[in-house]
């Protein structure tokens, strides 16, 4: 029997039966709609992350973050500084000073420094729990925030402790209303601030939202708020990306002399991979991460999430493929008789086999094709949606996603059609025969 003879055949097969191929195919179209829909979250997730962190700054800065130093072995510094910012454990050695030393190196452009407070904020009886950002005047030349109306403070002001505020965009809308705010007083922790710039609508970034936000002067929240002289992160930009990894590296040693931190030896058995740090930073207080190793390490996590639920879709394929195996037993044990004619007339065993084979097949190859149109549509919805809630969503369909759908459905129809062909083709022709 011809391939041309034995697909005539298996379709006919197929649409005499249609509710039953449905309900068949229908397992099918759900894994593999949902292969589609997962790789596509995944490119989805990953445009997001890449968005936000340009938003943030870009891949031309480095942040240095305070740290708790570790001191256990066999626990990670992450794990450490996770338990003892649980207990309450300050790190107070990251200083603006530490700023303007970093700042001399000749691959840095520019600087700024933060920390970050929540507090009262009032106006009139309006009164909002805000998270208060205390920056160096540079922040406004550095990051993408811009000014929507008023100004931004002064590095004058910052160094005199000038009790002037510049709100997000939402909390002017809390406070204020439709009425301008600038030049009138807030209270912050019973002092007044003068209002003098509101900032352009940001949106957020992760679980920071920009336009909520009140911004002082970092001394100012220090001094006046904060009774500290430590700042909890510093920004560096860079002038060439292609020297970040360098220029990190240079920064850990100028914080550690700062610091009094003893330099950390190499571990000579360690063999040194693209972008890695191989000194042990365990006694250090401080983090210096890249913005490439941030959206790489972003990136990885993205990848083993992804992984993680095709081999949760991966479960619900072979669910569908044991449909398929138990169709195709009840098929053979309907044409029981059928086969035993055929094989009496003359149909060799392979005949038999490539029939069925390609019913199998068929059945999975179709609910591939669906299944990756419905996978297409529900990724476009979801992509409309993300963006409907304000996320830089950008729809994706990695090309991947459609060799391993259309792989996976011919796979399974081979793998979970091969076991009833094979039966079938084995029949006895005159046992067969003798079967209504």
């Amino acid at each position: 029997m011809s391939l041309i003879n034995s697909t005539k055949s298996a379709f006919k097969s197929m649409m005499s039966n249609k509710a039953r191929t449905f309900l068949t195919v229908l397992g099918v179209v759900i894994g593999i709609s949902s292969v589609i829909l997962v790789y596509s979250a995944g490119a989805g997730i990953e445009s997001l992350i890449t968005s936000q962190v340009d938003s943030f700054g870009g891949s031309d800065f480095i942040e240095t973050e305070i740290k708790v130093p570790t001191t256990k072995k066999g626990t990670s510094a992450e794990t450490q500084g996770a338990i003892a910012s649980v207990s309450g454990v300050q790190i107070t050695s990251l200083v603006l000073e530490d700023m303007e030393d970093l700042l001399q190196l000749s691959n840095v452009k520019s600087a700024y420094a933060g920390v970050i407070s929540q507090n009262k904020v009032s106006y009139q009886g309006n009164s909002e729990t805000a998270t208060i950002m205390g920056l160096t005047a540079s922040y406004i030349d550095i990051d993408k925030s811009e000014m929507d109306y008023g100004r931004f403070y002064t590095e004058a002001e910052d160094k005199s402790l000038s009790k002037v505020v510049v709100l997000g965009y939402k909390m002017k809308e809390k406070l204020f209303g439709d009425s301008d705010p600038i030049g009138k007083y807030i209270k912050i922790h019973n002092l007044k601030f003068r209002v003098i710039g509101v900032m352009e609508e940001r949106g957020a970034m992760m679980i920071m939202d920009f336009d909520d936000f009140v911004y002082l002067p970092v001394r100012t929240l220090q001094k006046r708020l904060m009774g500290i002289d430590h700042v909890s992160y510093m920004m560096h930009q860079v002038y060439d990306t292609d020297k970040v990894m360098e220029t990190a590296e240079e920064m850990r040693v100028i914080l550690r002399d700062n610091h009094n931190i003893e330099a950390p030896s190499l571990d000579p058995n360690r063999v040194k991979g693209i972008g890695e740090d191989l000194s042990d930073t365990s006694k250090d207080d401080f983090r210096v991460v890249t913005m490439v190793e941030s959206m790489e390490i972003m990136s990885t996590i993205t990848d083993a999430i992804t992984l993680l639920l095709l081999a949760i879709v991966a479960i619900s394929l072979v669910v569908g493929g044991v449909g398929i195996l138990n169709i195709m037993y009840v098929v053979v044990s309907e044409r029981t008789s059928e086969i035993g004619l055929r094989k009496a007339v003359g149909a060799k065993y392979s005949d038999i086999m490539l029939q069925f084979l390609i019913e199998s097949i068929f059945i999975t190859l179709f609910g591939g094709l669906v299944g990756v149109v419905v996978g297409i549509a529900l990724s476009f919805l979801v992509s409309v949606l993300a963006v409907s809630y304000g996320l830089d969503w950008q729809f994706s369909l990695p090309l991947e996603s459609f060799f391993v759908s259309i792989g996976f459905s011919c796979f399974f129809g081979i793998v979970f059609g091969l076991y009833p062909a094979r039966k079938a083709a084995k029949l006895n022709p005159i046992e067969a025969l003798s079967k209504e």
